[in-house]
Formats: C-alpha cells, sequence, structure tokens
C-alpha cells in the first residue's frame, strides 16, 4: 500500500487530489508543505502530493524553494478542478452567517460571494481546517469555505454550493518521490522540471534561455526566487515541453549548463492529459 504525504487535513483539495491519484494509498496529512517532503525523505510516505499552483491565486508560496532543496524527485503532475463550498453547523442558515474562515488562497478565489454578503473573514491554516473550526464552534454565525468532501466529513450543512469565482478553476499538483520514475518513451508527451543558478556575468539569463528559443523547446514556466538575504544570485525553476534526450532539448541543456553555475533536473514525467485540452 502506498503511503501518500500532503499538506493539510482529511477533506482538503490536497487529500482529493491524493485520493484520486492513489484511491488505495494510505494517507498522512502533514502540518506543512517541509513536513510532508520530509515524510518522504525519511521514509515515513511513498510520496508526497504537493500543489504548486493554481490558475487563478498563481504559485504556491514557499514550494518552489523547497522542491530543489528536498531532494526528491518530481515523477508525475496532476491537475484537479478546485470546488468549493459555503458550509456552516447543522441547522444554521445563509442570513445568520456573520464570519467566513478558510485558507487565504480560498479566500481569494471566491471573493464575489464574500464580497456580496458583505462577511468578515478569519484566516485558516486550511480549507479543511476552516470546516472542523466551524464544526466544532457550532455557531450558526460562523460559516467556512472548504471543498465539498469536508462537509461531509464533519456533518456541515452546505449553505452554498459551488461559489468559486472561476467555474475553470484548477490547481496543478506534482507527486515527489525518493526514486525517479520511468522516464516516459521518446515521442510521448513529456515535461521537464528543472532549476539553474546563471553565472554572475553580463547578459548570462538571457544567453542561459537563448538555446531553447533556438532549439524550438516551449518553456511553459519560469519563476525567479532569492535563497536568504543578500545579494546573491537568482535562482530559477523552469518546466519544459519535452524529453532531456531529445535533440533540441539536450541542446538547450547543453547552452544553460555553459552559462550556469548550476543545473539540476527535478523531474522528467508524463505531460498530465489536461495540458492537451484545447
Amino acid at each position: 500500500m502506498t503511503t501518500v504525504a500532503y499538506q493539510g487535513e482529511p477533506g482538503s483539495n490536497s487529500a482529493t487530489a491524493a485520493k484520486e491519484l492513489y484511491p488505495d494509498g494510505r494517507e498522512l496529512p502533514c502540518t506543512g508543505f517541509e513536513q510532508a517532503l520530509d515524510a518522504v525523505t525519511l521514509g515515513s510516505a511513498d510520496v508526497a502530493v504537493i500543489p504548486v499552483d493554481n490558475s487563478a491565486a498563481g504559485r504556491v508560496a514557499d514550494v518552489h524553494h523547497l522542491l530543489p532543496e528536498s531532494g526528491l524527485v518530481i515523477v508525475a503532475e496532476y491537475f484537479l478542478a478546485i470546488r468549493f463550498d459555503l458550509m456552516g453547523a447543522p441547522g444554521a442558515t445563509l442570513d445568520q452567517v456573520e464570519c467566513v474562515r478558510s485558507h487565504v488562497h480560498a479566500l481569494g478565489q471566491c471573493r464575489k460571494v464574500l464580497r456580496d454578503g458583505g462577511w468578515r473573514t478569519l484566516v485558516s491554516d486550511d480549507t479543511a481546517g476552516a470546516a472542523r473550526e466551524v464544526a466544532e464552534l457550532g455557531d450558526p454565525r460562523h460559516a467556512a469555505l472548504a471543498p465539498p468532501a469536508a462537509a461531509a466529513l464533519h456533518g456541515l450543512e452546505v449553505l452554498r454550493p459551488e461559489v468559486e469565482d472561476d467555474p475553470d478553476n484548477t490547481t496543478r499538483f506534482v507527486v515527489l518521490s525518493r526514486d525517479a520514475a520511468p522516464a516516459p518513451e521518446r515521442g510521448e508527451p513529456t515535461m521537464t522540471s528543472l532549476f539553474f543558478s546563471v553565472r554572475n556575468i553580463p547578459s548570462a539569463l538571457y544567453k542561459a534561455l537563448g538555446g531553447f528559443a533556438t532549439s524550438g523547446v516551449n518553456l511553459t514556466k519560469i519563476e525567479s526566487y532569492q535563497m536568504g538575504a543578500g545579494l546573491n544570485a537568482s535562482r530559477f525553476y523552469v518546466e519544459i515541453e519535452g524529453h532531456p534526450d531529445d535533440p533540441g532539448v539536450a541542446l538547450a541543456l547543453h547552452e544553460l549548463r555553459f552559462f550556469s553555475s548550476e543545473v539540476r533536473i527535478l523531474g522528467v514525467y508524463a505531460a498530465h492529459p489536461h495540458r492537451l485540452k484545447g
């Protein structure tokens, strides 16, 4: 049985993604992303399912600088449609609500219903945790924005279903393991995740990325982040379409390494079918 670590409580979106990826797996809820990654590193979990970005809220804070330091390998990606219900204590009604609790990202993804209701908001560590807090309070003045599974789990009343601002709201997760999975066959839709630090020379970033353009390699993501204080060179997290053994990708990576002080492949994995839509 695969043990799956994730950040959050049962009933959260991360728990849903873990269940859909590993329906027969054993769940290991963790208080934070770092704890979920450590669980895999230390062997108490086989994989970690971690959100990296959301179509409405952008990248998930803290994740990208944790991935290179974890020593783990990305072996898969998964896209989850995000749904939020407004839920309250049993017997509560919508006109009794005065305060809504949820994770900061969920509050940001449900601005319309919050604005229409004119309610105060309280930030919780986790969407499912917000539902648990409302259940524990048993106060009809308090409601939660949480995934539908959390209402059933905590015995809450759904006051208004599907209140997310964007019906196409989607979060992308990656699956991390201690060991690399077999890479997809050449020619299959493949993603490669990597990070690099450019050398401290003029135009290093421009030249480092030039190989992807000249080789016709599509960069689907590039994000910079600083490690620590001071004026250290930025690190970059990059995702590209293709396999490192593809001729164009191999040439682009060769040029990238020439202008970088460090390049590390974080994972080579099959592109999720969600990418192929439209």
